[in-house]
């Protein structure tokens, strides 16, 4: 028991470090791109990352989490897994190389030609770091992985803005993604030398992972259309310069899901692998968790939504005004999200990647559907962004119906009870910054932030140390003896 909340302290500690530290540079590079680059640049690139994104599935194909979860490959079956991914990373670039003139045509714009040519470079070593970087988590090697992704966004994030600063425009944020993506694989790589085999390759080694890596995969096609979906239909319907507002929205209010259970879920995996002949304690752990970032997550939800000018007149620029309403709609779904992006690592520690995929179908068409409402009702991305808070808000409970009903089998009514108490936090939170947000109306856009976060923050201690929830002070503590014996 100790061992594992250790396990859980150590590794959360060094990956919130680099998450953290992470945040802050991620918010100056964006904030600096930002002010040099328009949207229409953002909004005629983001399809081509989009695609990316959809191919890499395939160089990937669920192999990452497999071997994550997998206690029985060999030395020689890891190799054959490299090698089926370099292979697959050689095919994919190529084609993806080669449907440049397709994309283009399709999108109506000849820059993307180029784009995707120069982009199939990051698509090849995406796939060829797929094993290297699974194994640095199987590994625990969270305070290594943290520098090395910290490293990583520094320096193409710095390069880029020079790049852009001497009039580079959209070819800044191409150099960005294969900086980032070459740096990433040669780090990985030089911990874990891996070797091609092609001659003696061991079918064995995907054997062994077929039934895991399978709903996996399946998974990872759904979710990438539930995710996806909506920036390629605006890039081709509505337009660039929209995409352009919509993704600097959707993009800010990913950032919580991203540096928040994102610091938790890669040290979740490896250490609640351990627990799969165990689903009750796994269930008594994942629950302690699911609490925590309730309390982080909706409290969070509501100081966003009355921040949303502040935050996007800070970080972007004033020329991204028309971004203000689609944020502060979608920022609605933080909290839910920041929970229900944890489940994933729950349904793969447990091996039933199955029920992973079954929440991915029910999870895609609902995302499906909303997007589809918004768009062809409305054709605005506010309506798109409402619709798709109110699917999120679906999809929340069917995935915990699911984990909870079908995989734990002790009701949904144990979950429900973790969330009421964050929940009314966070009712107390948002009627006090109504009237704050009408007091500091006229401030500053970096005081008015400053205050509505201070009340926030002093409103949320006081309410959970005086509550009983959790004991801030003496948390804080144990942090600061952690941080000076590290």
């Amino acid at each position: 028991m100790s061992n594992i909340k250790q396990q859980l302290a150590s590794g959360v500690f060094y990956t919130a470090v680099a998450k953290y530290t992470g945040v802050l540079v991620s918010i100056v590079i964006t904030g600096i791109l930002s002010r040099l680059l328009t949207a229409e640049e953002y909004g005629t690139i983001i399809p081509v990352v989009v695609l990316i994104n959809f191919f890499t599935i395939f160089g990937d194909i669920g192999i990452g989490p497999a071997i994550i979860q997998n206690k029985d490959l060999s030395g020689r079956e890891i190799n054959s897994l490299f090698s089926f991914t370099i292979l697959m990373g050689i095919v994919l670039s190529g084609l993806f190389f080669c449907g440049s003139w397709l994309i283009a045509r399709v999108y109506e714009s000849d820059i993307l030609v180029v784009l995707c040519q120069l982009l199939s470079i990051s698509l090849f070593f995406s796939c060829a770091n797929v094993v290297t970087n699974a194994l640095l988590y199987k590994a625990k090697l969270f305070k290594y992985l943290a520098i090395r992704s910290l490293i990583a966004q520094v320096v193409a994030g710095l390069i880029s803005i020079v790049a852009a600063y001497c009039g580079a425009g959209i070819y800044a944020l191409v150099i960005q993604s294969i900086l980032s993506c070459v740096f990433l694989f040669l780090v990985s790589y030089i911990k874990n030398p891996l070797k091609l085999c092609f001659k003696d390759f061991e079918w064995s080694a995907l054997k062994k992972i077929r039934h895991f890596s399978s709903y996996q995969f399946l998974f990872d096609i759904l979710n990438y259309f539930s995710v996806n979906l909506d920036k390629l239909l605006i890039s081709r319907f509505i337009g660039a310069s929209e995409l352009g507002y919509y993704d600097k929205s959707y993009k800010l209010m990913q950032m919580p899901m991203q540096n928040i259970p994102f610091v938790i879920t890669p040290v979740m995996h490896p250490i609640f692998c351990e627990m799969q002949d165990n689903l009750s304690k796994m269930c008594i752990y994942y629950t302690k968790v699911v609490r925590f970032l309730a309390f982080v997550g909706f409290p969070l939800s509501i100081l966003l939504f009355f921040s949303g000018e502040e935050l996007i007149y800070i970080i972007f620029g004033k020329q991204w005004t028309a971004s203000i309403p689609a944020f502060k709609i979608l920022v609605l779904s933080v909290g839910f999200q920041i929970i229900l992006s944890t489940s994933g690592s729950i349904f793969q520690s447990a091996g039933v990647t199955k029920f992973l995929f079954l929440s991915g179908v029910l999870s895609t068409i609902t995302i499906v559907i909303a997007t589809m409402v918004g768009l062809l009702l409305f054709g605005s991305i506010e309506a798109i962004s409402f619709f798709l808070v109110c699917a999120f808000i679906i999809n929340f409970f069917q995935t915990y119906i699911i984990m909870y009903c079908i995989l734990f089998r002790v009701g949904l009514i144990i979950f429900i009870k973790n969330l009421l108490s964050p929940l009314l936090l966070t009712l107390i939170l948002g009627l006090v910054l109504f009237f704050v947000a009408l007091l500091t109306v006229q401030f500053n856009d970096i005081v008015s932030l400053f205050i509505k976060g201070c009340v926030a923050l002093l409103i949320a201690f006081i309410y959970i140390q005086f509550t009983g929830e959790y004991d801030i002070i003496q948390k804080m503590r144990e942090l600061r003896c952690m941080f000076l014996k590290r």
